[in-house]
């Protein structure tokens, strides 16, 4: 399983066109082959950070969504949206374990 999670540091002016191409990019991303799960959100404290979580079944998936038109209008957009740096992590693991629960057995965890 290959990883990836990027922060955006956006311009609070950024308007409509940064969210349309978002979903168009979310979209078509979770269709391309090698894709397990394709996510981008808003940070609910730092409201300006736009955040991609990317799993893909390893990094040749990863490489070829680079290389996706998709992708490539997203970064072009880029320079007119972007306040700062930005951040991306990238790693390799062989084992992912996810876990569902509900609200109460989270509560119940903690008794």
């Amino acid at each position: 399983m290959y990883v990836v999670h990027t922060t955006i540091p956006l311009d609070p002016d950024c308007g409509d066109e940064l969210v349309d191409r978002v979903d168009d990019l979310v979209e078509r991303s979770r269709n391309e082959d090698g894709t397990v799960r394709y996510r981008a959100m808003r940070d609910l404290t730092e409201g300006n950070l736009l955040r991609f979580f990317e799993q893909y079944e390893d990094a040749d998936a990863a490489e070829a969504h680079t290389n996706s038109e998709e992708y490539r209008r997203f970064n072009e957009l880029l320079p007119e949206v972007v306040d700062g740096k930005i951040e991306t992590l990238q790693f390799e693991t062989d084992e992912v374990h996810a876990v569902e629960f509900t609200a109460a057995d989270a509560v119940d965890a903690l008794e």
